[in-house]
């Protein structure tokens, strides 16, 4: 970018490349479009997540709590899941298996890394 652009996070995404350029791209519904680099996003979630897991095999994925609680569990240790509220923040390893659920209302922000990604159905 050669100047300084205002961005509304809450319906937007910011694409951080490889290379390290930055563009701006509207948010949609689900979970984040996969691109070569880092998506940086807002998210206000409540209710149960949409999909039974998720895993980026690309690198770390950063969640920062603004408001409200969430519940990250993981695969390597399902027993002892992470509670965050706001001010909070948790690194997620890349590769680890992992189901972001709303304890009370949240909005938060994720940096999530690709281009690639998997996501397991919901169970029934």
């Amino acid at each position: 970018m050669d100047k300084v652009v205002k961005v509304d996070a809450n319906t937007n995404r910011i694409d951080i490349s490889r290379d390290l350029s930055v563009a701006i791209r509207a948010a949609k519904p689900g979970p984040p479009e996969r691109m070569d680099g880092m998506t940086v996003g807002v998210v206000t979630m409540e209710g149960e997540s949409p999909h039974g897991g998720e895993m980026h095999p690309d690198g770390d994925e950063i969640l920062y709590v603004i408001s409200g609680v969430l519940r990250i569990t993981y695969d390597s240790d399902p027993d002892a899941p992470v509670l965050l509220s706001p001010g909070e923040a948790c690194v997620i390893p890349k590769g680890e298996w992992h189901i972001v659920n709303v304890v009370e209302k949240s909005q938060f922000v994720h940096i999530t890394p690709g281009p690639n990604g998997e996501a397991r159905p919901k169970p029934h």
